[in-house]
């Protein structure tokens, strides 16, 4: 077991490299269509969906290279956690019924980002070195 706890640090960059490419691809769809635009069509500037993909395209480019990976985390769990119980909870009690277990994924999974930081494979590890 403690051949793979030596991988834990370099598993958790990848966690957050990935996790962060995925979120990032809800904000260019949102901002610009693409891959493919949303059924509902692009929000409005300044509209609460807007500013979502604000906080997605932005959040998730801090994230996937790693800088300043505590304080985004925190504030983009917030916003997951926000759009479930916005959104999806009131529409079915159950994730799986309502479309909400991505945005339960990523609220828990950017909340652990919060504490376990963003691992050696980040521009925050490399700015902490010098």
């Amino acid at each position: 077991m403690s051949n793979l706890a030596v991988w834990a640090p370099r598993v958790l960059s990848v966690l957050r490299i990935v996790a962060a490419l995925i979120f990032l691809l809800h904000g260019t769809q949102k901002l610009f269509g693409f891959p493919a635009p949303p059924a509902s069509g692009l929000p409005p500037a300044m509209s609460l969906f807007w500013i979502g993909a604000i906080l997605e395209l932005v959040g998730g480019l801090l994230l996937l290279i790693g800088a300043f990976t505590r304080p985004v985390a925190f504030i983009l769990s917030g916003e997951m956690a926000v759009a479930y119980w916005m959104f999806h909870a009131p529409r079915n009690l159950y994730p799986t019924l309502n479309g909400g277990d991505a945005s339960i994924l990523y609220c828990f999974v950017f909340l652990y980002l919060v504490f376990a930081g963003a691992g050696p494979w980040s521009v925050d590890a490399a700015r902490n070195k010098a």
